[in-house]
Order: C-alpha cells, then structure tokens, then sequence
C-alpha cells in the first residue's frame, strides 16, 4: 500500500507497547483509515470496519466472540475503523480491554460524531489514550509534495518556535520565497485533505471537497446525530464560512438566518465538537473594558471553507486573502501549541488576532497582508508589556524593537 507521512504515527508509536486502548478521533477523510491499514501492514493483526453490517452486528451483541475471533493467545493487534457506528462502542470496548488487553492490542477510530452520540469517553477513563486527527497541516503537506522544500521549511519553523517559547533570535533568512509562495497559495485554496492534496485535476479537487461537505451533511449531520433541518443548518455553514475570524453574534445569527437561540448554540456546538470549526475565546484578565464571552470561529480546513462559500479563485485575487491567511495561521498554532490560543479585543475594538499564554508570559500574534500594525496592537503592547510579539506578513522579514519588546515579523509560511 502506497503510503504518506504523518506526524501523528510518530505520537501513537509510543504507546503500541502499553495496554491502553489507542482511540484516534478527527474529521471525515482525515486519513485516519489509511493510517490503520498503514500500521496493519507495519506491525500485523486484523483490521475490522464497523461501518460492515455483519461485523457490527456481532461487535455489538457478541463483544466476547467478536475478540475471539481475533485474539490468538498471543500479543496482537485489533484495528477497529468507524467506531461511531456503534451505539454501544463505549461499553464494548471497555469490556473488551477488561478481558482481553493482555493478549490483544485495541486500536480504534471514529469521526467526530461518535464521541457526541455515543458518548465514548465515560466508559474508557483510565483504559484508553485519545488522539486528534486532522487533514495535513502545512509541514506535512510540504512533506507530501515538496520534500526537498521540507528541510528547509523545518529550519523556518523552529526559528519561531523557539522565539515564541524561548525568545531566542532568528537567525534564518527565507530562501526560495516564490516556491514557497506558489505552494502556501495552493493550500489556502484547497486545503489538507489527503484525497484533495494528492490530486493535481484542480476541477476533481473542487469536486471532492464538494463531495465531503455533502457527505458529513448526510451521514454526521442527517444520520448519526438526526438534524433534519438541513438547509437551517446549511445556512449557518455558509454564515460562518463568509464570516471566519469575526466575533460570532448569535443575535445576529438569530434575525438573520431565522433561527432561535438554542438552536444557533446547539448546532455551533455540534460544528465544533464534529471537527468542521474551531472556536476561539477571548483573553482578558479581570480588565473592565474587554470583552469576556464572545467567540470567534475558524475552520478545521480552509479547503473545506471554500467549498462551502464555492469560492475557489486564486488567493491573489481574493477579497477574502486575510481571513483566509488568518484562519491558516490559527490552525498551525493551534496544532503546535499545547497552549490555549486566545484572541484579544476591547469594547472600544482595539484588537490582537492571538494571544498565547504561557504561565505569566504573553505572546500577542498578528496576521498582516502587509506589515502595517494596526493601534490596537501597540495598545497590547502596552497593557502587557510583553517580552516578544510575533507578526506574519507578506514580505517583510526583520526584528524590530518596540519599547525594548522584540517584534519579529515573519512571512506567514514560517509556521
């Protein structure tokens, strides 16, 4: 089987050899399927999709005999696939484990929608280790189709890591900038869905992701989790989608889309908690005047967010260009932070785009087409004083000094 790098492989191979149950969660077509098959081809066992009929039926009804069957008497692996089809996978796989983890290794997946309907969690603490996964993050996605570009992105991405969590200088300088350029632009329009990236028929690409925005409506939203006002809920796909990074007014959703109060929050809560959007509270300390409640909302995928709006134009042409460099750049910090990320606005609109926290310390972070800050930037630098503050941008690469606050500005495909 032809098979790509992950980064999560490297995250689940640490506990092969524990008793735990390894259960990896994350969007549709994520490629979480592909890694199962991967890891069966590696290390051996059986490989079993609960999304087959006959396999279900005796998942479900027959726990005991269904691990029987592949359990050997000696240390082996069970991959099971689609856990979200079960309704009592929690259950099982806790009986599962209580009888057979000496002699059989559990290894499952599911979409989002599992852990909402199932409620897998409560039947599994202490007895499993969870994983997210999501489509490609831009390292790996240059580890997909530019590996040469890799190595020298890896350099560019460390440099400023160890500035936001070291304040250590950056000593990089960028190279093969409209290399890089061409092929950031290409993942801000398509996205990182394994299926979309490894495809070059940019029509097929379109179709595809057309094809995954109608599969999680029909099968996450309309099956699993009974949503049957598909078009109300289709609608606040779009909202989102043409609002990204804006502060989320459910009064506003309400008077617009024609919806009540619960259900706006309910099926929100549904597009997080399905791995379609990420929601991004606000960052204040006790200080009166910001804000404290609202959210903001990105997408787990820009391709799947331009899909949704059918806008597929060339990111140069884009009148969307910052909030689509803004919703990218959120999602790789969001991926290589174990920090919360946090935005920062006070009632009077001066604004900070992220804000990281590390225990005392605060990193604010800006996303610029150009290198112009805005006053509500220097208005954080203020209240804070903060050590250092990142800014992507464009082109400009440099260091500056800012009230003896280090500022380096960065182009955006540094991350």
């Amino acid at each position: 089987m032809e098979y790509y790098p992950r980064k999560i492989e490297e995250k689940v191979e640490k506990w092969l050899n524990r008793k735990e149950i390894i259960l990896i969660k994350g969007p549709r077509q994520c490629g979480k399927t592909t890694l199962l098959l991967h890891l069966q081809e590696k290390l051996g066992g059986n490989y079993v999709s609960l999304e087959d009929e006959a396999i279900l039926k005796t998942f479900e009804e027959n726990p005991k005999e269904f691990a029987k069957r592949y359990s050997n008497g000696q240390k082996s692996f069970l991959y099971i696939d689609e856990a979200q089809y079960s309704k009592n996978a929690g259950k099982n796989l806790k009986l599962l484990f209580d009888l057979f983890s000496d002699n059989l290794k559990l290894i499952v997946t599911g979409s989002g929608s599992f852990d909402i309907k199932v409620e897998i969690g409560k039947h599994l603490v202490g007895r499993a280790i969870y994983f997210e996964m999501f489509p490609l993050d831009f390292e790996e996605f240059l580890m997909w189709r530019a590996r040469d570009l890799h190595k020298i992105f890896i350099d560019y991405k460390n440099a400023v890591m160890d500035f936001i969590l070291q304040g250590k200088g950056i000593f990089v300088t960028p190279s093969f900038e409209k290399e890089f350029q061409s092929l950031l632009s290409e993942y801000l329009i398509y996205g990182g869905f394994p299926a979309i990236v490894k495809e070059k028929d940019e029509d097929i690409k379109k179709e595809l992701l057309k094809n995954l925005t109608r599969t999680y409506l029909e099968k996450d939203i309309f099956f699993f989790l009974n949503i049957h006002h598909i078009e109300k809920f289709r609608s606040l796909l779009s909202y989102l989608s043409f609002n990204v990074g804006s502060l989320i007014e459910i009064s506003s959703i309400m008077n617009e889309l024609k919806m009540d109060y619960r259900t706006v929050e309910s099926y929100i809560s549904i597009l997080a908690n399905t791995y379609v959007i990420s929601l991004v509270s606000p960052f204040y300390r006790n200080l009166a005047t910001e804000l404290k409640k609202a959210k903001k909302a990105y997408f787990i995928d820009v391709g799947l967010r331009n899909s949704i709006m059918n806008n597929f134009m060339p990111l140069e042409n884009r009148t969307d260009k910052g909030a689509i460099l803004e919703n990218f750049i959120f999602n790789e910090l969001r991926l290589s932070f174990e920090e919360k990320i946090n935005y920062w606005r006070t009632t009077s609109k001066a604004e900070v785009d992220f804000v990281i926290q590390r225990g005392d310390e605060v990193i604010p972070i800006e996303v610029k087409n150009q290198p112009k800050l805005k006053s509500g930037f220097f208005s954080f630098l203020k209240a804070y004083k903060p050590k250092r503050a990142l800014v992507f941008t464009e082109k400009e690469f440099s260091v500056n000094k800012f009230n003896n606050i280090e500022v380096a500005f960065v182009p955006h495909y540094f991350i």
